[in-house]
């Protein structure tokens, strides 16, 4: 009998928790379902007012304004600036190993530092920035002289940008047939089937950029060549006295690369280097 009243006391707890649980959830489906009808009678009730008239789109992306534009250039149904920009961007490698130094100064660093015996010091980083730097150094002429005949007329308003390009091309072409060879531009103007210019200045860019960038790729390995030479000879001498004094089992290269750098250092290498290399484009 005693073990019963704890039932009953649960089940008549639980009846009232039902009863009072019960009115409440009915309260709540109550206020969702007025919650969710209120929005569709809202919409359309107010659906039949709107009587504005749709804004006509934009003509040009000019008409919406702030669009950048090259002085010059008529329509403005077109953001030049951006097209010429983009274009540029992508340009910029081609136009940095085409047509400046930069190949040939980056072809010798990487001749001495495989003479020298080492593989990753300096870095290729360190190689390609020093060689952009010289390349920037070299080719400040020409691009001051391109700013001051074509960028600035421009944005003055006096040529277009089509006129802006061929006075650009002007100093390029001066500075690039200063260094072509005679035989590598014969080369690609008998590959062209062009007939034979009268004189440099007439060949057109599509035979001076490969016919330079051929110059270019053999100067630079006959100036590495010339720097490999006397690392070469200390590599043949450690090399036969480690053999004759049989130290077969010692590499020659942990011994020569020491002499190597002791010697590159002592004739002050760094500075002999890039001084040969600036006077020869002079």
């Amino acid at each position: 009998m005693t073990r019963c009243v704890p039932a009953r006391r649960l089940a008549m707890l639980l009846f009232l928790l039902l009863a009072v649980a019960a009115p409440v959830a009915a309260q709540t489906r109550f206020a969702s379902n007025a919650a969710s009808v209120a929005p569709q009678h809202a919409l359309s009730s107010t659906s039949p007012r709107i009587t504005k008239n749709p804004v006509p789109p934009a003509s040009s992306p000019a008409d919406i304004g702030g669009v950048l534009q090259f002085p010059g250039t008529t329509g403005g149904s077109v953001p030049w600036s951006v097209v010429v920009l983009l274009t540029a961007l992508t340009l910029i490698p081609s136009v940095l190993v085409c047509m400046t130094p930069f190949a040939r100064l980056l072809i010798v660093f990487h001749f001495l530092r495989q003479a020298l015996g080492l593989q990753t010091t300096p870095s290729n980083q360190t190689l390609i920035g020093l060689s952009l730097i010289l390349t920037f150094f070299l080719m400040q002429p020409v691009a001051n002289q391109i700013y001051q005949e074509s960028y600035v007329p421009m944005q003055a308003g006096q040529i277009t940008s089509i006129d802006a390009l061929t006075r650009a091309e002007d100093p390029i072409r001066h500075f690039m047939t200063h260094y072509v060879r005679d035989k590598d531009v014969a080369l690609f103007v008998d590959l062209a089937k062009e007939p034979h210019p009268a004189s440099i200045n007439d060949v057109s860019m599509r035979v001076l950029l490969p016919a330079y960038i051929l110059s270019e790729l053999k100067a630079g390995f006959q100036i590495g060549t010339v720097l490999f030479l006397p690392f070469l000879i200390v590599d043949m001498v450690v090399a036969s006295i480690t053999t004759s004094v049989g130290m077969l089992q010692l590499p020659p290269v942990v011994i020569s690369t020491p002499l190597k750098l002791l010697l590159f250092l002592m004739v002050d290498g760094w500075h002999l280097l890039i001084g040969s290399l600036m006077r020869s484009f002079n």
